[in-house]
């Protein structure tokens, strides 16, 4: 089994919990406005990977990320789900946590096994309008939000992540929303506030694509923390909100 890597952190702490080994892999079907990796999208590009080539690198940092595990993000990785699959049953026999960082842009019909082999799954909800997801990204939430149906009914560990872009997903009508919608999955353990950034422009103009949010501000401090603030308060504390 091969796949398609972009690039290998091998000391990730953003990625789930505890110190892990970060697969990006190559490949996404959204065009996110904000998104910080655009050298990802292209399918098919990259280093290629076995399986086995990629557990050996892996158990050399096995004594690193003992309390941490091993994270796919991409790109989207469930573009290649066959190759994350089999890459998690590996990571199981050596008794090693997974998680898989994914926009729920894939249909469950396509990368159900791979969702399965998972310990945890980060699941990034852009917005929990489908019309202004759509907007945003390429693609309404619908798959997303399916996925995130599927993972409360076989009881999966979920994270929730929201990028927070001033003048697009940093409307408190639509935090309202979607804090209410999330705190009936009890799967759910953390949500995460991530603020929009711009360490990703120059790739962009490197790419030669037309790079929207070149005058958007990066949010307040205030702002995250009432949002934080709204999370909490539909979800009554039981969440990890960070």
């Amino acid at each position: 089994m091969k796949g398609y890597v972009h690039s290998i952190e091998t000391c990730g702490t953003v990625d789930g919990p505890g110190i892990r080994y970060v697969v990006f892999l190559q490949g996404c079907p959204l065009r996110c406005k904000f998104c910080h990796n655009p050298d990802t999208w292209e399918v098919n590009t990259g280093k290629i990977y076995t399986v086995e080539e990629l557990m050996e690198d892996i158990l050399k940092y096995r004594n690193y990320i003992k309390t941490g595990g091993v994270t796919v993000s991409g790109g989207e990785p469930l573009l290649q789900a066959d190759f994350v699959a089999e890459l998690f049953k590996e990571c199981k026999k050596h008794g090693i946590h997974t998680a898989v960082d994914t926009s729920g842009a894939i249909p469950l019909k396509n990368c159900k096994h791979a969702v399965d082999a998972a310990d945890l799954v980060l699941l990034d909800i852009k917005s929990i309008d489908s019309f202004k997801c759509r907007a945003l990204t390429g693609k309404g939430n619908e798959d997303a939000l399916k996925l995130l149906n599927y993972l409360e009914r076989v009881r999966k560990e979920v994270w929730i992540r929201h990028v927070v872009v001033p003048g697009i997903t940093e409307n408190y009508d639509d935090i309202e929303k979607m804090a209410e919608y999330l705190s009936y999955y009890s799967a759910i353990s953390r949500i995460e506030i991530l603020p929009f950034h711009k360490m990703g422009e120059y790739k962009w103009e490197e790419l030669n694509l037309k790079y929207e949010l070149k005058d958007t501000p990066p949010p307040t401090k205030e702002s995250i923390e009432k949002i934080k603030e709204i999370f909490k308060k539909y979800n009554k504390n039981k969440l990890n909100v960070a």
